[in-house]
């Protein structure tokens, strides 16, 4: 909401001072939960789960998001901070299997170039 209301700098300085405080669970802990111990479980096995967090936050945002994965116990193979770059380019190039966002400007662009789901949750999908 501070992002929409009040922009980049707002947002950023917000996420700056709330680094060591986690974000709330979302509607998809449970799947990133079950994705994480898929993870563990394939490790030897041929059929490897490699899952990536793609975000738009950059520095000093990016540090909110490691810590909340820290406190979910949620590992993730690899972590994108895109600095508001367009997802689409960087998952043109990673190929993932499926692709889940929750702001329809992200989604878009991508289910051209890979599966993707909407996560209909959080404030840019208010109103």
């Amino acid at each position: 909401m501070i992002l929409q209301e009040q922009g980049l700098a707002a947002f950023q300085d917000h996420e700056e001072r709330q680094a060591l405080k986690p974000l709330p669970p979302g509607p998809f802990l449970p799947l990133l939960d079950a994705l994480h111990r898929l993870r563990a479980d394939s490790a030897g096995c041929k059929m490897k789960v490699r899952t990536a967090l793609v975000t738009a936050r950059s520095a000093p945002a990016h540090e909110r998001a490691i810590r909340t994965l820290m406190e979910w116990k949620v590992e993730v193979d690899e972590a994108m901070f895109l600095g508001g770059l367009q997802k689409s380019h960087f998952l043109r190039e990673f190929e993932p299997d499926f692709f889940f966002d929750d702001q329809t400007r992200h989604c878009e662009p991508a289910s051209r170039l890979v599966p993707t789901g909407h996560v209909v949750s959080g404030v840019a999908n208010l109103g």
